[in-house]
């Protein structure tokens, strides 16, 4: 598999989003077409697409490769996942939908107040930029390693040529684009997945129904775990409750994914899309478990030393790109790609989306369409690419595994103070103290960054998982009931739990 042919895939597809962004955006480029697709999108055609933008490439390379250390105990996360979207779709969309919204944000201005609605976009903002970027980079760096290195590209040549690709077809259509290459990626990464398990089971002699018995019976396929519900941070219940609440922060809660939704005519589209896309997003994700499987039997077989790479992380491409041949390393590096690109495109709208209704309050404004505002909005999405270019070189200047995820943990803390707004905010009639909010969320990630470093770990035996967002939003909320007075009258669109 040589960087050539690598090479030559990423410029012929790149011409092909390039090919789209021109026939989605050439009749209209208005803000209404790249906020909201101008509220007429498919919902058969979102449901699909979103699967791309759920899916990160880290994920694409991360889940097969965790198999080796947590078996299938990441379907565990999944089922909770499903929840979390089953419950996204009959609580959070009708009451954004009841309000009309365009950023999700909105909501908090007209429950709780200013300052608590700038520090939900200004949670996400940081969250989304900081988390899109680190998935970036760790994908990046794979392509640094296989292509641009064969010819010494900088690194940083290598990130800005992706994120000005990134800008030039999400830059026009926005969103009305994206719906579109998403829908085309999500095929490609999910092709990907079902021609990696089948090349796998070719070069293992497997036929279909061997294949699925192989992956049944190998000793990676265990699923539920009851032990140790202390010190194991896989344990189910940690698992599934966290795999809920998890999905409603930074899916629900999430100006990304919910922008898609926003895009439909009606709460019931809106709601087929995401029960369509929970149904899809299980069911390819026990095809990643499935692909990690097949990895780590095709690596005993051939006597592969899983050990002596870098990372887990590393096994699902150098499989690929060493040991197969040309055909499946092309259908890897395709997957890869498209689930790579399908978050960040999707990010860079999301946060260009939000900066403009949320801090240049363009939906305040007596045409949101007026030229002078597209012009600015043209001016953010490119101060945004730049940003996470930024941001991915600065990461690439520490270079430290631990210290690099531990940024991108602190930036899933954020979510916890997220959740803990919005949930202030539907099951509650009170009124928040609102100068205290920007403070309170701030304090509540840090306290339980404390708790668990200096006391959990040290001094008990319990070990937490994903289960923390669940922690952090109920400090969060804890801290604004008790901050909080009585309220009487409530905004009419935003007072109670959606009919």
């Amino acid at each position: 598999m040589t960087p050539v042919v690598l090479l030559f895939f990423l410029v012929a597809y790149f011409g092909l989003l390039l090919g789209v962004a021109y026939f989605t955006s050439r009749k209209s480029a208005d803000n209404a077409t790249f906020f909201v697709a101008n509220r007429n999108a498919k919902w058969y055609m979102v449901a699909f697409g979103m699967i791309g933008t759920a899916l990160s490439g880290v994920t694409f390379i991360s889940v097969p490769g965790a198999v080796g250390s947590s078996n299938f105990g990441y379907f565990q996360f999944i089922l909770g996942n499903a929840v979390g979207f089953i419950i996204i779709a009959y609580v959070l969309l009708p009451l954004y939908y009841r309000m009309n919204l365009t950023s999700i944000y909105t909501y908090l201005e007209e429950r709780l107040g200013h300052r608590s609605y700038k520090t939900g976009a200004m949670i996400f903002l940081v969250s989304r930029t900081l988390g899109s970027a680190f998935r970036l980079y760790l994908v990046a760096i794979v392509l640094q390693w296989f292509i641009f290195d064969a010819w010494n590209v900088p690194f940083v040549v290598t990130i800005a040529l992706c994120l000005l690709l990134i800008w030039l077809y999400t830059n026009k259509g926005g969103l009305k684009t994206i719906i579109v290459t998403d829908m085309m990626q999500t095929f490609f990464l999910v092709l990907a997945v079902i021609l990696s398990i089948y090349f796998m089971a070719n070069s293992l002699d497997l036929g279909f129904m061997e294949t699925i018995e192989t992956v049944r019976e190998s000793r990676y396929a265990r699923m539920f775990v009851f032990e140790d519900f202390l010190g194991n941070r896989i344990h189910f219940w940690k698992h599934f409750l966290g795999g809920i609440f998890v999905t409603v922060a930074m899916t629900g809660l999430d100006q990304d994914l919910m922008q898609k939704n926003l895009s439909m005519k009606t709460i019931g589209e809106a709601q087929k899309n995401m029960l369509t896309f929970t149904s899809i997003f299980v069911v390819v994700n026990l095809f990643f478990l499935a692909v990690g499987a097949l990895l780590y039997s095709y690596a005993a077989k051939n006597g592969i030393d899983v050990a002596s790479l870098p990372t887990p992380d590393y096994l699902y491409p150098e499989i690929a790109l060493h040991h197969l041949a040309i055909v499946p390393g092309v259908i890897f590096m395709m997957g890869l790609t498209a689930a790579t690109f399908a978050t960040t495109d999707s990010a860079l709208t999301a946060l260009t989306t939000s900066f403009c209704v949320d801090f240049l309050n363009f939906n305040k404004k007596a045409n949101p369409n007026d030229a002078g505002l597209v012009k600015t909005r043209n001016r953010v999405h490119l101060v945004f690419s730049v940003i996470m270019l930024l941001v991915i070189m600065v990461f690439r200047t520490i270079n430290d595994d631990s210290v690099v995820n531990a940024i991108f943990t602190a930036a899933t803390y954020t979510y916890g103070p997220l959740l803990g707004l919005f949930a202030f905010g539907i099951l509650t009639k009170r009124q928040v103290t609102d100068r205290l909010v920007p403070y309170i969320c701030l304090l509540s990630p840090i306290l339980c960054y404390l708790i668990n470093t200096y006391i959990i770990i040290p001094y008990t035996t319990y070990a937490v998982g994903f289960e923390l967002i669940i922690y952090n939003g109920a400090l969060t909320g804890l801290m604004l009931w008790s901050t909080s007075s009585r309220q009487d009258s409530l905004s009419s669109a935003a007072a109670t739990l959606p009919a």
